[in-house]
């Protein structure tokens, strides 16, 4: 078994750890922009090829026998027991991106290697999409904005949507998770009252937040906006079923920025079909949703093709923090955004 390294003791001052890039060329080239790459070659000590995205070609095999440091992203191949017993000098695998579960087996924690994700900063623009969301809803401006291209000069029709106000309105974040947390600072200067379902968040550190922790049967018959973010696991799976829908009250707004299998679709088209729910869904189940599916049509549903999450100048955001994480364990300090074998079976 490898010694743990948890940042600590790396190496020597001035150490550049041997870096290989596991990750779709495409997303390299997204994210890996010039001022990145400047500071990678400073940092870590670079070999051809740079970038792969296949662990199988035997040139690739030749790099991992002396890899102290995997930084992956988006399109990384599974990293398995196989590649882990190619790499005997592996400490390290530090992710440019958000989840970790596609890509790092179990073994990689029984082995003691360091494991980090950017899901921190990857969380910034999906609070921010969920916040302008929340906001927007509360004024129902997506449903009304839909409705003026055929009601146009006769605005009679806003009388159906009232009320249109944030001020009163009651939240439930659903999941306390990196981008529930963001969400519950990002509502604080508003008059919302904010109300947090997870059997795992610290009643603590939601009341500092300005929240209170309570049950699903609690806050779901109060909630103006259910705003979905727990990961998807065995035990998250379709949890937003029909029975959870019918605890909302009659125009209550579902957000789901998450994952698309914590809804039970035909139950969530179900409701909306009747008009009771509205939705806005920048995640679905399936991805995207097939050409028949009834939410592309009602006018209580608003969709997004997962714009959510990091994407174009944002991913740069993502490389720059794993740079800080390589930067922390070449220099021997601890992780900023550890994944450990306790925290994986929970981790989106």
């Amino acid at each position: 078994m490898v010694e743990r390294v948890d940042g600590n003791g790396a190496g020597p001052p001035g150490h550049r750890p041997r870096t290989l890039l596991a990750m779709g060329e495409d997303v390299f080239r997204l994210q890996f922009t010039p001022p990145v790459m400047e500071r990678l070659r400073q940092a870590a000590h670079l070999d051809d090829p740079l970038v792969i995205s296949d662990f199988d070609a035997p040139e690739v095999r030749a790099r991992l026998a002396d890899c102290e440091v995997l930084l992956t992203s988006w399109g990384c191949p599974p990293i398995t027991r196989e590649v882990l017993d190619a790499a005997p000098q592996l400490r390290a695998i530090i992710h440019a991106a958000g989840s970790v579960r596609a890509q790092v087996p179990p073994e990689a924690f029984d082995r003691g290697l360091l494991v980090t994700t950017a899901a921190a900063v990857n969380a910034v623009p999906v609070a921010e999409y969920t916040l302008a969301m929340i906001l927007a809803c509360g004024k129902r401006v997506p449903f009304l904005a839909r409705d003026a291209r055929t009601h146009r000069s006769d605005w009679s029709y806003l009388d159906g949507y009232r009320p249109l106000t944030n001020r009163g309105r009651t939240v439930c974040v659903l999941g306390w998770s990196r981008v529930g947390r963001l969400i519950g600072r990002m509502l604080a200067p508003f008059e919302i009252d904010l109300l947090v379902v997870d059997p795992h968040a610290d009643p603590a550190d939601v009341a500092a937040a300005g929240g209170r922790l309570t049950s699903r049967e609690e806050a779901f018959p109060r909630c103006d906006v259910l705003s979905l973010h727990a990961p998807l696991l065995p035990t998250t799976r379709g949890m937003i079923d029909a029975a959870a829908l019918a605890l909302l009250p009659d125009g209550a707004t579902l957000i789901n920025t998450a994952r698309g299998a914590l809804v039970d679709t035909p139950a969530l088209e179900r409701e909306c079909r009747t008009g009771r729910l509205y939705a806005v869904l920048d995640v679905t189940e399936p991805e995207p949703l097939p050409d028949s599916s009834v939410l592309y049509s009602l006018d209580n549903v608003v969709i997004t093709p997962h714009v959510a999450g990091s994407l174009d100048s944002e991913t740069e955001r993502m490389s720059m923090a794993a740079l800080d994480e390589l930067d922390r364990y070449r220099t021997g300090r601890p992780p900023l955004d550890p994944i450990t074998g306790a925290t994986f079976g929970v981790t989106a």
